[in-house]
């Protein structure tokens, strides 16, 4: 692991999650949860600029239509989107694993169609099932939330850390599936070890900077998520709807997660094209920087994480096991008899 710190590539893309992390929570400290508004830009005693204003130094990325600063709303909702879009990858892979393990070990004669119930799931976004679970709990009734933020998040992250946890479960069990033919796993098994053992002495040591790795693309897929349902306004903790017919604002977002700002501004590209960009920015900014760590990880290495190909394998009866274990008591019969 310490070479894993000598990586320039490691180092660049946890940075840049460091730099979002700890800034949100110092910004917020420092400068307060509310974003600095601004009703107008006065030069000379004339307002010569309203809302959504452009980049200027007092606002490096602009206002949106309201005056509120975006520097300071990406800033403040940086924490909620990162450690979000964390905790459903951390979530997802604590179920997959020992799911995984249990596939590729103890249900090795039913992973074939298991895996054929599986692999349709693969073809189908999950943005569409996230929509369908998501909006009785995210979208705001009439008559207002009857949950709370905190609630709304834990939901939110438990779903979406179930709705693929098949697939992240075959993925594990394939892999394990293919160490149960490696060598030292056969002499193990030939020994006398028992399943338990194997999985949690030899397939698991083995397979851990693979699950590393396998994380990491989990959390760029969550947040690939977000933005999808940002587009569509369902947002990190619950959209704000104001039912007014009249004279009501758009949906909002109450956290100020990313997806909710690129949600909301999106329908300003073409007029105010600084206010989705930033959140699509700081978007790919993290979605690189995980990417460059799990490249920098995988250096560090020695390439020993790649996610091979799934291909087929000869299955190792317990027959030929048990074969095994018995011509090698009739040697040990033997030695021991020789020796006497």
């Amino acid at each position: 692991m310490k070479s894993v710190w000598r990586q320039p590539l490691f180092l660049i893309g946890f940075s840049i999650i460091a730099f979002f992390l700890v800034g949100s929570f110092v910004f917020e400290w420092i400068f307060g949860s509310v974003p600095k508004q601004t009703f107008f830009i006065e030069e000379n005693g004339r307002a010569v600029e309203g809302p959504p204003i452009s980049p200027k130094w007092m606002h490096p990325l602009g206002t949106d239509q309201f005056g509120y600063d975006m520097l300071a709303k990406i800033m403040i909702g940086a924490k909620y989107t990162i450690i979000a879009a964390m905790a459903v990858a951390f979530l997802r892979m604590l179920i997959a694993i020992p799911l995984g393990f249990a596939l590729g070990t103890y249900l090795q004669r039913q992973r074939s169609w298991i895996n054929g119930l599986i692999d349709p799931i693969h073809y189908v976004p999950m943005t569409i099932f996230a929509v369908l679970l998501l909006s009785p709990v995210l979208w705001m009734p009439p008559e207002g939330f009857s949950t709370t933020i905190t609630e709304r998040l834990v939901i939110q992250v438990v779903i979406m850390a179930f709705m693929t946890v098949p697939i992240v479960a075959a993925l594990v069990g394939n892999e394990a599936n293919l160490l149960y033919h490696q060598e030292y796993i056969l002499a193990a098994r030939t020994l006398g070890a028992s399943r338990r053992r194997l999985i949690i002495r030899h397939l698991f040591p083995q397979m851990r900077e693979k699950l590393l790795v396998l994380y990491g693309q989990q959390v760029v897929e969550s947040l690939i998520v977000f933005a999808h349902l940002g587009m569509l306004q369902l947002f990190l903790g619950g959209t704000d709807v104001d039912y007014d017919a009249m004279f009501g604002d758009p949906p909002r977002s109450i956290s100020y997660e990313w997806a909710g700002l690129f949600g909301n501004s999106f329908r300003y590209l073409q007029g105010a094209p600084w206010l989705p960009l930033g959140p699509a920015i700081s978007f790919a900014l993290v979605i690189l920087a995980i990417a460059a760590m799990i490249e920098g990880y995988t250096r560090a290495t020695n390439g020993q994480v790649k996610l091979p190909k799934r291909k087929r394998m000869a299955f190792v009866s317990e027959e030929t096991i048990e074969w095994n274990q018995q011509q090698l008591k009739e040697k040990m019969n033997f030695l021991q008899k020789t020796a006497k």
